[in-house]
């Protein structure tokens, strides 16, 4: 059986972390409620951040039989950052009820879409902002990347292991400070390589980074990039068909990516997915659609942590001496005793 170390199974677990701490927008409940989703860059089929959001919107249009299009839930694609604000507008002229905005790089368009249309409703992933008819839902990644990082410490061979990131900015401060401090809280003398590609749709630039921190020594490399996940995993099953002998990982981020890691070697199946840190982005979608489609719509930010499921680490790969240590520094986590910084320390 699959451990989830610091996620909720249950969507009652989540609903209950929802405490806004700001404005309340009252909303009256529409039987014909319709949400829509704007992706970031990576595309709605990332195998991560995007896809996760749009899981969760599918589950909710199944669960309350509205089917897909302008009048139940659908999504807008962003192929470049230019299309944040036209895609805001279509959904608008559309007439969503509910308008999300995935990821931390919409925080500008919506804020200024939001304003000049304070009667509508917007919910932004991964960013704040501060407006009366914006909810914000946070994500403590911080958390779930230390204990990436334990993982990580446990396993190496090499004493040597890699993170890379997609762009620069503060919510990928907190994977690469998590997964930095818990790599060292288990040995401070294991070497830690950063990169960035500075864009997360670059699977090529993804792949061009793995190439080099593997022939550098690293054998697990950590990637919170979006589709530019996509070509270290690629890397990494392209090395280990060329040479099984070797021993390489590559930890998944937002959501269980072990079918990326799958290769067929002789025969048998082998997995280079060590672990991945989970975000439930689907399940803070699915259960802020209800809330908003059931007329309690919630402006404010709302955090998600390890305390209350929001975030968490698969069991993948990792060893038992591995597993007992993630679940020793869970436990310290949730309890305070330990305070994972936000941001690279210095």
């Amino acid at each position: 059986m699959k451990k989830f170390f610091g996620l909720a199974a249950s969507a009652l677990v989540l609903a209950s972390a929802i405490v806004p701490v700001a404005t309340t927008v009252s909303a009256q409940e529409d039987e014909n409620f319709s949400v829509v989703m704007i992706t970031d860059v990576g595309g709605v089929d990332d195998r991560s951040f995007n896809q996760s959001a749009w899981e969760g919107l599918q589950a909710f249009g199944e669960e309350q039989g509205i089917e897909r299009g302008v009048d139940g839930y659908e999504y807008l694609q962003s192929d470049s950052d230019s299309d944040f604000i036209p895609n805001l507008n279509t959904a608008l002229q559309a007439n969503f009820d509910l308008i999300f905005g995935i990821g931390f790089k919409l925080e500008e368009a919506m804020a200024e879409v939001a304003a000049q249309n304070p009667d509508r409703h917007f919910a932004i992933v991964d960013s704040v902002i501060d407006a009366p008819n914006v909810a914000s839902l946070t994500f403590l990644d911080n958390e779930a990347a230390f204990l990436a990082g334990v993982a990580a410490a446990h396993t190496t061979q090499t004493n040597h292991v890699g993170f890379i990131g997609g762009q620069e900015g503060f919510v990928i401060d907190r994977f690469e400070a998590g997964f930095v401090e818990g790599v060292k809280a288990v040995n401070p003398d294991i070497e830690i390589t950063v990169e960035y590609a500075g864009s997360f749709g670059d699977a090529s630039r993804g792949r061009q980074i793995a190439a080099a921190m593997y022939a550098n020594g690293a054998d697990i490399i950590y990637h919170a990039s979006g589709d530019t996940g996509n070509g270290v995993f690629s890397e990494a099953r392209d090395l280990v068909t060329n040479d099984p002998s070797l021993n390489i990982w590559v930890i998944g981020v937002d959501r269980d990516q072990v079918e990326e890691g799958q290769i067929e070697i002789d025969g048998e199946v082998r997995n280079l997915t060590l672990t991945s840190t989970l975000k439930n982005v689907g399940e803070s979608v699915k259960l802020f659609s209800e809330k908003t489609m059931a007329g309690n719509f919630e402006a404010g930010t709302t955090i998600y942590g390890l305390a209350d499921g929001g975030v968490g680490l698969t069991e993948g790969e990792l060893s038992e001496e591995a597993l007992a240590a993630v679940a020793e520094y869970t436990q310290l986590i949730i309890d305070g005793e330990i305070e994972v910084p936000e941001a690279p320390v210095e």
